[in-house]
């Protein structure tokens, strides 16, 4: 994602990835590492997108979106709206009411957290995006204070009775974030 973004020019179109990732946390540029409880066997790794300390693991969509935002003549504020506004609407497609809180960036149900976001603009480009927990072992954000707040709950589609394979999840997902950009 660094090399795509600091070779890319005027002309590079935008591109979006999809994934999940290997057990691992990750710590934002202002990660702490108080934050990190007792991570056991699973890989720390700082890496520079925003916010604090979280984890990704099998059964976790992983969307990167590597934008032109000056292009697409959105602000940061803009895009991180954009991207918890595809993750609620995917989310109502599986009847989940889910909301953003703009004090706490990402997308939750019940005051639990479902969706994250972690994005870093170089060179008017954003890259990093989201994280939807889909259907996963949920239980090493026990190990963490995710995204930096103590206490703070997760949840899954699938604590919903929703079963969708991650890479079925990632179309309506993806769909959303073109619609919203008029891809």
């Amino acid at each position: 994602m660094q090399q795509f973004t600091q070779k890319r020019t005027d002309e590079t179109n935008d591109e979006v990835w999809i994934l999940e990732h290997l057990p691992v946390y990750t710590l934002g540029l202002n990660g702490k590492t108080e934050h990190l409880l007792n991570p056991g066997d699973i890989p720390v790794i700082q890496c520079d997108r925003g916010g604090q300390v979280t984890y990704h693991g099998p059964g976790q969509l992983v969307v990167y979106t590597l934008l032109d935002i000056k292009r697409l003549k959105l602000g940061i504020r803009q895009l991180v709206t954009l991207l918890e506004q595809a993750m609620i609407t995917t989310l109502a497609q599986f009847d989940i009411a889910a909301v953003a809180k703009p004090e706490a960036p990402g997308v939750y149900v019940n005051d639990k957290k479902i969706g994250s976001i972690g994005i870093r603009i170089k060179n008017n480009a954003s890259y990093h995006g989201i994280s939807l927990n889909n259907n996963m072992d949920l239980s090493p954000f026990n190990h963490i204070n995710t995204c930096g707040f103590k206490d703070l709950r997760v949840t899954q589609l699938a604590d919903f009775g929703v079963n969708i394979s991650t890479a079925d999840l990632a179309i309506p997902v993806v769909n959303a974030i073109n619609t919203s950009l008029k891809l």
